[in-house]
């Protein structure tokens, strides 16, 4: 057992400092019996030690149904549309998040936002990586320019020296941005922070992206040891060639689903966070990480399919791939250079 360290707690209180918890808020935290105990003790003391009411709603975690594991799909269940659950969080105030997948992509999430809530997706990681990315670096400026620069374009063109060569229409797409901090109702953010994204429109995304050597397949929590290509048109991935391991798994997993949505993009975007790592998983037991750090390491190009509220599709078949090396450009303005950001959000 995880012993609490006085530490650990400052990491919870600076985050919620971020969520603007003021002395006397009830603040609700959501949990499931599966959820990382030490993390719900900690946003407890945390809170209380700060003054607000830390009040428990506890959810059983689902029985196993799908034909794969699910792993990191910020799409999470549990709620099951319950009302009694419903209506404790809903209404003005911060939820704190601590299911195992999150509440991100759940379909209950828009209900929660638009009565008044905001929610702090805490991302299910030992608490050595919340601490380590629990900064003063105030990423919020430079991920809201880019969630600007995201509602202004028409289109995000994707190129690397791998053979990325992808173009995404970003008429209609729903930008977001991470910076890690609820401090307003309707909104949803989670920790670790730092990503600017957009669910583009149905039709929208067409190319080729190549998975190299070194990019990341989160749902396995693994390091591709050689390159993969996604042929992918009118947002599906059409084909998964490859002859290593690594496209026999994505071959494998996706079609377990028998879901076609599971091939459909989720979200693009990029990293914006200079304290995530890229190499940051090789240093733990896949029990003991969500991957969430990957995600928002500083210039990584973020591709994800399965659920896509924003395209009407929902699935729990889900990728996380975050790639390196990649140059990504909006309506030809260059904002990462060979898997370094420009200097164009300040």
């Amino acid at each position: 057992m995880i012993q609490i360290q006085e530490k650990w707690i400052r990491t919870f209180e600076t985050i919620f400092r971020r969520c603007k918890v003021e002395p006397g808020e009830v603040v609700r935290i959501l949990s499931e019996t599966d959820s990382r105990q030490i993390n719900l003790k900690l946003a407890e003391l945390a809170l209380a030690r700060m003054g607000a009411i830390p009040v428990h709603i506890g959810v059983p975690s689902l029985p196993v149904t799908t034909p794969v594991p699910v792993r990191s799909t910020g799409a999470s269940h549990v709620i099951q549309q319950m009302r009694p659950v419903m209506q404790a969080l809903s209404g003005e105030g911060l939820v704190v998040d601590l299911t195992v997948e999150g509440l991100l992509h759940a379909p209950e999430l828009g209900e929660i936002l638009a009565s008044g809530a905001r929610v702090m997706m805490i991302s299910n990681e030992h608490p050595e990586i919340l601490e380590r990315l629990t900064t003063d670096a105030d990423l919020t400026k430079s991920i809201k320019n880019g969630v600007r620069m995201l509602a202004k374009a028409s289109e995000m063109h994707v190129t690397s020296e791998a053979g990325t060569d992808l173009r995404i229409v970003l008429t209609g797409a729903k930008p977001a941005g991470v910076w890690g901090g609820a401090d307003r109702p309707g909104l949803v953010q989670h920790w670790p922070g730092g990503i600017c994204l957009a669910f583009p429109a149905k039709g929208s995304v067409n190319g080729t992206l190549v998975l190299d050597t070194g990019d990341v397949n989160l749902t396995f929590k693994r390091y591709l040891e050689s390159p993969v290509t996604l042929r992918i048109e009118d947002d599906y991935v059409r084909k998964i060639e490859g002859r290593s391991l690594d496209a026999e798994l994505m071959r494998s997993y996706m079609a377990a689903w028998n879901d076609p949505d599971a091939y459909a993009v989720s979200h693009v975007g990029w990293g914006m966070n200079p304290g995530a790592r890229w190499d940051a998983l090789q240093m733990f037991d896949k029990a003991d990480t969500n991957g969430t750090e990957l995600r928002a390491f500083a210039g990584n190009f973020l591709y994800s399919t399965g659920a896509n509220d924003n395209a009407g599709r929902h699935s729990l078949g889900h990728f996380d791939l975050p790639l390196r090396n990649c140059s990504v450009s909006l309506d030809g303005v260059q904002i990462v250079d060979r898997g370094q950001l420009c200097p164009v959000f300040e």
